[in-house]
């Protein structure tokens, strides 16, 4: 099992939470983004910098990933490809994407990016808040938890 991170608009918080989850975990975690990214020197931490243009990150994600494999993103059409293809998917804000509910926050991203289109809706997403690292801490910690083998 790997970590993979759609790095570009994933918080530094996230990232500083996930950095010692690989270390602790002992699970290699890599950082796809088109922008340079630090990365603290550890062999279980890797970056990879993809050429800048639309979706170049997720597309690296998805050709690369494996059944079981984390993705954290809060892009949600990544996050249904991960699904579909047998993965993991988790949002930076502590959601963890499922077959169950996947559909349906696509349904919703959708009809807001519509809504948004049409000048009827203004803004975007709350500001990211103290909670939202523990809830993303809490359920990455339960899920690593549950992915170590036994014995």
């Amino acid at each position: 099992m790997r970590i993979w991170v759609d790095a570009d608009a994933c918080p530094q918080a996230i990232k500083d939470i996930l950095f010692r989850a690989a270390e602790r975990a002992q699970v290699v975690m890599t950082l796809v983004a088109n922008t340079l990214l630090r990365t603290p020197s550890s062999p279980f931490i890797r970056a990879i910098r993809v050429p800048k243009g639309f979706d170049g990150a997720d597309h690296r994600i998805v050709k690369e990933m494996e059944p079981g494999d984390l993705v954290i993103t809060a892009d949600i059409p990544l996050a249904a490809e991960v699904i579909e293809r047998g993965g993991h998917a988790l949002a930076p804000r502590g959601e963890l994407y499922s077959v169950d509910n996947v559909r349906e926050r696509l349904a919703i991203r959708n009809l807001l990016q519509g809504l948004r289109a049409s000048g009827e809706l203004i803004g975007g997403p709350a500001p990211f808040t103290r909670s939202d690292r523990h809830l993303f801490a809490n359920h990455l910690n339960r899920f690593l938890t549950r992915q170590r083998p036994a014995g």
